[in-house]
C-alpha cells in the first residue's frame, strides 16, 4: 500500500513514534490508531475527553496530536491553546484536526487555535500522508506571540485561503523584512500585555529578540535586541516580575524601527501572525 511512498514514509516514521489521539468516538480513534501503526508503528494513546487528553500531553510527550472537532466530550480548539500556553515538552508538537462537518469557521478557528494540519471525514490514505508528510517533513516558522502561539497561519492547509491580504504590504516586502516587522509586531503587542500575561508576554519577547538577532540586517537594530534580550534574561534570571514600565523601556528602541505605517495594519500579534 505504501511502496510508492517508501522513501518519504522512512524519513517521516521517526517523527510518528508518539501520537496521541484526542477523540471521544471509540470507532475512528480506534481505525486511526491502526493506520498510525501500519504507517510508522506508532505507540498510541487514546483520549476520550479533554482532562484525559491533557494529561497525555503533559506526561507521554507525544511527537504528533491528532484531535477530533465537533464533540463536546472533547473541546479540541480549547485543549490545542491549553497545550500552546503551556510549558510542556510537546507544546509546539504538529496537532492535526479531524471532523466530518468542516466548515469555514471551523478551519479559520482551527487555525487560530494554533493548530497545524486540518483533515476532513471522509479522508483517503492519501489525504492522511499529505497531512502526515506537511507537519513532519516540511518546517514552519513558529510564532510566539501573547494572543496567538503556533505555527504561521500563512502557511495553513485551510485552502486555500483566496481572500484579501491581511497587511497592506502583503507582496512588498522581503521575506527578512517581513520577519523583522513580525517580530517587532509582536513586542510591541507582548510589551502591552506585560501587566496582564507577564509570563507569555516574557516568552513571547524572548523568542522575538532571539529572531531578531538572527535576522536583523540593521546593525543598530542587531545591538538594540541583544541589549533587549539581555535585560529578559537578566530579570528571569533574577526571578523579577515583569512590568510593563520596564517593557516599554526596554524595547523603545526596537521599536522605532517599525515602519511608520504600521499601525494602519492589522498588527496584533494574533494578526501579524
Amino acid at each position: 500500500m505504501f511502496d510508492g511512498d517508501k522513501r518519504i514514509l522512512e524519513k517521516m516514521q521517526p517523527k510518528l513514534k508518539r501520537v496521541l489521539i484526542a477523540d471521544p468516538q471509540p470507532a475512528s480513534a480506534r481505525m486511526f490508531s491502526e493506520l498510525m501503526r501500519d504507517i510508522a508503528h506508532s505507540h498510541v494513546w487514546i483520549a476520550g475527553n479533554t482532562e484525559r487528553a491533557l494529561k497525555i500531553a503533559e506526561t507521554c510527550d507525544p511527537q504528533i496530536i491528532v484531535v477530533e472537532l465537533g464533540d463536546d466530550r472533547v473541546d479540541g480548539l480549547g485543549f490545542t491553546r491549553k497545550v500552546r500556553r503551556s510549558t510542556w515538552s510537546c507544546r509546539k508538537a504538529p496537532i492535526i484536526t479531524i471532523t466530518g462537518a468542516a466548515t469555514a469557521g471551523m478551519i479559520l478557528s482551527a487555525r487560530d487555535a494554533g493548530v497545524h494540519e486540518f483533515l476532513r471525514k471522509p479522508y483517503s490514505m492519501k489525504d492522511l500522508l499529505r497531512r502526515l508528510e506537511a507537519v513532519t517533513l516540511r518546517d514552519r516558522d513558529w510564532v510566539e506571540g501573547v494572543g496567538y502561539i503556533g505555527p504561521d497561519r500563512r502557511r495553513f492547509n485551510s485552502g486555500d485561503y483566496a481572500g484579501p491580504l491581511k497587511r497592506r504590504t502583503d507582496g512588498t516586502e522581503t521575506p527578512y523584512q517581513q520577519k523583522i516587522n513580525q517580530a517587532l509586531k509582536i513586542i510591541r503587542a507582548a510589551v502591552a500585555a506585560a501587566d496582564t500575561d507577564p509570563h507569555q508576554a516574557m516568552r513571547a519577547m524572548l523568542a522575538q529578540a532571539t529572531t531578531l538577532q538572527a535576522v536583523a540586517t540593521d546593525f543598530k537594530l542587531t545591538l538594540a535586541a541583544s541589549e533587549f534580550y539581555r535585560h529578559l534574561t537578566k530579570a528571569v534570571n533574577a526571578g523579577a516580575l515583569l512590568t510593563r514600565e520596564d517593557a516599554e523601556r526596554w524595547a523603545k528602541p526596537m521599536l522605532g524601527f517599525l515602519p511608520k505605517d504600521a499601525d494602519a495594519d492589522r498588527d496584533s500579534d494574533a494578526e501579524a501572525a
